[in-house]
């Protein structure tokens, strides 16, 4: 792949070094909402992820580690509806589990943690089967990453991929791919009838189908993926591969630069037919081109189908040698800027079959680095430094993270 590189090394340490007293950082004493300790998007939680990878790695302090993972697991862990992947016990399972890098070590908060998040995830899919049985349409929430059953198939997946809750969420999104019953327009099951932000809105009158890896349909498509490449397969897993796949190929969008995707699909797209120029994504994780390329990346893999793969690849690699595209980027965080760009390229170019996105990865460390001098100082995981600095990690090691850290974003 590409060389480490000895400045992204650097600067990560740096912005470790940073954050690694909690005193200085002011949002885990007075946090409230996804700056909660338990948080992993803007908590201590997702802090304690960087210090955890970087300990792991020979490069950090596992007291600083440690010191972070107890901030983060110091008030009453959140296991009931508003828990998931971000929050509450299932957050504090999957930082816990990145820090247990021995057999032993952490078992006893692992069990009880593991213990929480197993049966909060039984009470989801009782509920998600009992809205398909009615015919109802979802909310994003029921299934999406961040906060609904992709994120928390992610987590089980990793940690017992052989337990029956891990299968159980598979069969579930399985269920979710077909579609509902007395639907007039043909609209996929994951169709849901709000808005984007999981909100009904008078713009959004008949809902959207959502495309993107944060809240849409790239997340199950991932997860689905990565489960048959881990040999874990359900019944029908091949045909909901193939019916997300087809779905997203029939809204693939065809231009000089490359394949794109739009973020989603309006009822008066399905009826048109067509989607506008307007509706191309900047080229982030969460609703652009490129999460939604790694989730086909990964199907084309899971199937064989060689073709789907090196479609994906040609799109990332569109996005990645447009200047213009990159230039939406004036961010560096995971969810929306160029530090979640760089770890998707990462991981697409791990696993492609020739050299042409990895030889983008210099480029892009040199944007990500440069976008850092002018970037207010932010602590978070999901859109500030601690997510930077985890990206930086993996450009200055040329490694993957050994905590599987981008997991939570469904990447690997």
């Amino acid at each position: 792949m590409s060389r480490p590189h000895p400045q992204a090394l650097a600067t990560a340490a740096a912005i470790a070094d940073r954050l690694a007293h909690p005193n200085a950082v002011r949002s885990v004493h007075h946090g409230n909402g996804r700056s909660r300790p338990q948080s992993l998007a803007g908590g201590a939680a997702g802090i304690a992820l960087l210090h955890i990878e970087r300990a792991r790695a020979g490069h950090g302090d596992w007291n600083t580690a440690h010191t972070w993972l107890t901030i983060a697991a110091r008030d009453n862990l959140s296991a009931g509806p508003n828990a998931n992947l971000y929050f509450g016990a299932p957050t504090l399972a999957f930082v816990t589990r990145a820090a247990a890098d021995r057999p032993g070590k952490l078992a006893r908060a692992l069990t009880d943690l593991d213990a929480s998040t197993i049966a909060l995830t039984r009470r989801r899919l009782d509920d998600a089967h009992a809205r398909i049985d009615r015919g109802d349409q979802p909310a994003l929430a029921e299934f999406d990453l961040i906060r609904g059953l992709a994120g928390l198939g992610s987590y089980h997946l990793r940690r017992h991929p052989d337990d029956d809750v891990t299968r159980a969420v598979l069969s579930y999104l399985v269920r979710l791919t077909e579609p509902l019953p007395d639907n007039p327009d043909g609209l996929p099951g994951w169709w849901t009838d709000v808005s984007p932000n999981g909100d009904p809105s008078p713009d959004f009158p008949a809902g959207h189908g959502n495309l993107g890896m944060s809240h849409g349909i790239a997340a199950p498509l991932a997860l689905l993926s990565l489960a048959m490449l881990r040999g874990v397969v359900v019944e029908e897993h091949v045909d909901a591969i193939a019916r997300i796949c087809a779905w997203l190929d029939t809204w693939q969008q065809e231009q000089p630069s490359g394949s794109w995707w739009p973020g989603y699909i309006t009822l008066d797209h399905v009826y048109k037919g067509h989607v506008e120029e307007s509706s191309h994504q900047r080229p982030s994780w969460c609703y652009g081109t490129p999460g939604i390329a790694r989730a086909q990346q990964l199907a084309g893999l899971a199937t064989g189908n060689v073709a789907r793969q090196r479609a994906a690849e040609a799109a990332m690699l569109g996005c990645l040698q447009a200047p213009d595209q990159l230039d939406r980027l004036p961010e560096t965080g995971l969810c929306h800027g160029m530090a979640g760009l760089f770890q998707v390229a990462w991981r697409m170019a791990a696993d492609a079959d020739t050299p042409d996105i990895a030889n983008e990865l210099p480029g892009l460390t040199e944007r990500l680095l440069a976008g850092l001098e002018s970037a207010p100082e932010d602590a978070e995981f999901l859109d500030g430094h601690a997510g930077v600095a985890l990206a930086l990690q993996t450009a200055g090691t040329d490694t993957a993270p050994l905590t599987h850290w981008d997991a939570c974003l469904l990447l690997a």
